[in-house]
């Protein structure tokens, strides 16, 4: 794999801590940088990490080892990050969403061309078993002509189990932004980009109450929408339903379904990188498991990172800025539409990221 490509870390939240399983030991990267404005944070992972070392954020995006920055700081924090990365000359892969505002996520992508380097986002979780293998099965023609798909998540609200839950509902957070990028991504893989939206919302509550922590008992402000629903149409003329709620209880609607000439897929959900796709055929009696046959094999997040890296500017990478620029103007066009009550064309397309064969977890591990 040649010398291993640097990263430094900004953000040492809880998601940190999938990423660092995923990328610590991996011969295609070091972690040579880590930063967080708790400095203790930072200094405890780098102290997990032989050859990293702790430093401020203006000491990482200087530092001589660092070729990509990993933004895993919270949503209104990405743009901020990402810009000044881009300023120094880095390559930056972040979590999602790209921004929190559209302009925002635009002006990261312009940015980085005019700089000559390169800009990746997740999901991730994508580019698994589970979301590649309903993608190998549309494109082989298993149900044929796909004609439309819903995808649904519903739960009563992270307040419930996080301790800090405030983000989830200032800008940048709510359900849409929270959980909508991997339905959105997916539908993507599985469909193609998005031409229009048509978009609804409603916000039922003006606060909500911590569930666990040392601040169970308080109330938060909800500034942003709890439940958003509307339809994507895709530029090969599939429609999509989609459904985001912090309102509900619980669901028993697949995540993903998929409606062919010929069949029907359920797809797994989409936060999770593998799980059971099932086919029901047209004149069929029941639903068939399908077997793995495309995705990064027991893979967790940062796939998307090393997968960004691998490419090494000779091809797209699979969750490149692109997609997550079209993801992001989905989004907020569906909230334009909700709050306009009329339909809105996107100004974005993407090109729909190559599949990804099956690979199994020693392989894409390197090993």
């Amino acid at each position: 794999m040649g010398d291993p490509h640097g990263v430094g870390i900004v953000g040492l939240g809880v998601i940190s801590r999938a990423y660092l399983d995923t990328l610590a030991q991996h011969p295609a990267v070091r972690i040579a940088a880590l930063a967080d404005l708790d400095a203790s944070r930072s200094a405890a992972a780098a102290a997990t990490i032989p050859g990293s070392e702790a430093v401020s954020v203006e000491g990482l995006l200087a530092h001589p080892d660092v070729q990509t920055v990993l933004n895993l700081t919270i949503p209104a924090a990405h743009a901020d990050i990402s810009h000044a990365a881009i300023d120094a000359g880095k390559n930056v892969y972040g979590e999602k969403p790209l921004a929190v505002t559209f302009a925002d996520g635009r002006s990261i992508l312009e940015r980085a061309a005019s700089a000559g380097v390169h800009v990746g986002c997740a999901p991730d979780t994508v580019l698994g078993t589970g979301t590649q293998t309903a993608r190998a099965a549309i494109d082989g023609g298993l149900v044929g002509r796909p004609m439309s798909a819903t995808a649904v998540m519903v739960t009563a609200g992270h307040e419930r189990w996080h301790p800090h839950p405030d983000f989830y509902y200032t800008s940048g957070g709510g359900p849409l932004f929270d959980m909508g990028p991997y339905y959105i991504s997916a539908l993507i893989h599985l469909l193609g980009p998005v031409r229009a939206v048509v978009g609804a919302a409603s916000r039922l509550r003006s606060e909500r109450v911590i569930g666990s922590g040392p601040r169970a008992g308080e109330r938060i402000p909800v500034e942003v929408d709890t439940h958003v629903t509307g339809v994507l149409e895709h530029v090969d003329g599939a429609l999509s339903t989609i459904t985001t709620s912090f309102d509900g209880t619980t669901t028993t609607a697949v995540p993903i379904e998929v409606h062919g000439e010929t069949g029907t897929l359920a797809v797994p959900d989409p936060n999770y990188f593998d799980g059971e796709v099932r086919h029901f055929a047209l004149g069929g009696t029941e639903w068939r498991p399908l077997e793995p046959q495309a995705g990064y094999a027991e893979s967790g997040r940062g796939i998307g990172l090393l997968d960004f890296v691998l490419a090494d500017g000779q091809r797209p990478p699979r969750a490149g800025g692109d997609v997550a620029l079209h993801v992001l103007e989905t989004m907020t066009a569906l909230l334009e539409s909700a709050a306009k009550g009329q339909r809105i064309e996107l100004t974005t397309t993407a090109r729909r990221p190559d599949a990804v064969p099956l690979t199994p977890a020693d392989k894409w591990k390197g090993r």
